[in-house]
């Protein structure tokens, strides 16, 4: 964000400020330590713990566990193992590139004081300095943080000339202020909440779009049922929000459906204003492949005519493999995709045979729940938790539970339908 922002200021064009955050990315390396898990607001517990007389290697800054657990060691032995970490990648010093230079970063993750950041830095500094590396406008406190979590984080960027440059410019935020920044020009902007007009549709599809609104009511009732049960199952090796997320997501594409509905809306623009608002409310990585799979569903119907039960049924079908195709995963990597592809399969497959969709689905779901149930014997290969290793074996992928246990309410909604 500081060399965007910088490049930014500078004069530089998009593409310009892209590739300066980029190369900024690329020149950094962090590693972190926590002594106590954060509770997300509304949890009664942590999202993890660590035991007494330990510390966690590795958390993320989601919230997500450490990869190992180390005995609780002095401030010095913590430094000199987070150095160790972040140098083991230290890139080769060249003429006119990376000569040496480092930024660095002692950030505190939200429940550890100052005068313990500032102990800590001062071994980090000795080692740097050792290590024959220049210290460019150290920085110690809180940047980043991870709720209440007790722990700290070191990063470190390897300077060339053009990012050394970025990293001392000028800023001025609420949050974070270094040199002195002369005031711009003062703009006044005056936002207007404009509601999106909802476009009628035929009254045959209209009708329909108000039948189909039980099922979007079905995906959230599933997914508040089921809040508490998935975001501890994506604490073992996430961030433990997957059940928040999908309650977010489910309860504001549902809130924009009824409206949509309200306003004659046809089935396109139900499915598609749905996708965009559980995008919006949920956020994060699944928050958008299923509003992405909604707005999917939207393009395969007609706001000029009902669709027939076939049609519906294949438009959930691409609806599916959608997330499949945005989140460019396949079976076996320990993803919803497990649950995703056997359930478009056997859909596919069931309508082929000539059975009613209610029948399908409930065979389709019954494939998704099984493609769920084989994740817990894999190792993750996407996502956040294959930085875990073999932390996740033995537990099924929330992506793929949250799926099948969608799928399998829908299933019911429709046999009593």
């Amino acid at each position: 964000m500081k060399a965007a922002c910088a490049a930014a200021a500078a004069g530089r064009d998009l593409d310009a400020v892209e590739a300066a955050a980029n190369k900024a990315n690329e020149a950094t390396r962090s590693m972190g330590v926590a002594f106590t898990g954060c509770t997300l607001p509304g949890a009664d517990e942590p999202l993890f713990t660590v035991p007494e007389g330990e510390y966690a290697l590795g958390l993320g800054i989601h919230g997500e566990p450490g990869i190992s657990s180390h005995k609780m060691d002095t401030a010095e032995g913590i430094a000199t193992l987070l150095v160790e970490r972040v140098l083991a990648e230290e890139p080769a010093r060249t003429a006119g590139g990376y000569d040496g230079h480092v930024a660095v970063l002692v950030n505190g993750l939200g429940a550890t004081k100052y005068e313990e950041l500032f102990v800590l830095y001062g071994t980090v500094k000795k080692l740097l300095t050792e290590h024959g590396l220049t210290i460019v406008h150290p920085i110690v406190g809180e940047q980043v943080t991870s709720l209440d979590m007790a722990g700290v984080s070191l990063s470190l960027m390897y300077l060339d000339p053009d990012l050394e440059e970025l990293w001392l410019a000028p800023g001025d935020s609420p949050a974070y202020k270094t040199g002195s920044v002369t005031a711009g020009q003062r703009r006044e902007v005056v936002a207007h909440d404009e509601k999106v007009a909802i476009r009628a549709g035929s009254p045959e599809s209209a009708a329909q779009a108000e039948e189909l609104l039980p099922l979007l009511q079905a995906l959230a009732d599933m997914s508040s049922a089921n809040e508490a049960s998935l975001g501890k199952l994506d604490s073992i090796a996430g961030d433990g929000d997957h059940g928040q997320g999908m309650v977010l997501g489910s309860t504001a594409a549902l809130k924009a459906a009824k409206q949509a509905v309200a306003a004659h809306a046809g089935t396109s623009t139900l499915f598609d204003v749905a996708g965009a608002a559980w995008s919006e409310g949920a956020g994060g990585t699944s928050g958008a492949l299923w509003g992405a799979a909604l707005r999917e569903l939207g393009t395969m119907l007609s706001d000029d005519q009902a669709a027939t039960e076939d049609r519906l049924g294949r438009a959930a079908i691409a609806a599916a493999r959608r997330f499949a195709q945005l989140g460019e995963a396949r079976p076996g990597d320990k993803t919803m995709v497990d649950a995703t592809a056997p359930f478009a399969d056997d859909l596919t497959a069931r309508l082929d045979a000539g059975d009613d969709l209610a029948t399908a689905w409930a065979a389709a779901a019954r494939a998704a729940t099984k493609g769920a149930e084989s994740t817990a014997d894999m190792v993750a290969r996407k996502g956040r938790a294959r930085t875990h290793g073999t932390a996740s074996l033995g537990h099924q992928d929330p992506g793929a539970v949250s799926f099948a246990l969608l799928m399998s309410g829908l299933a019911d909604r429709l046999a009593n339908s």
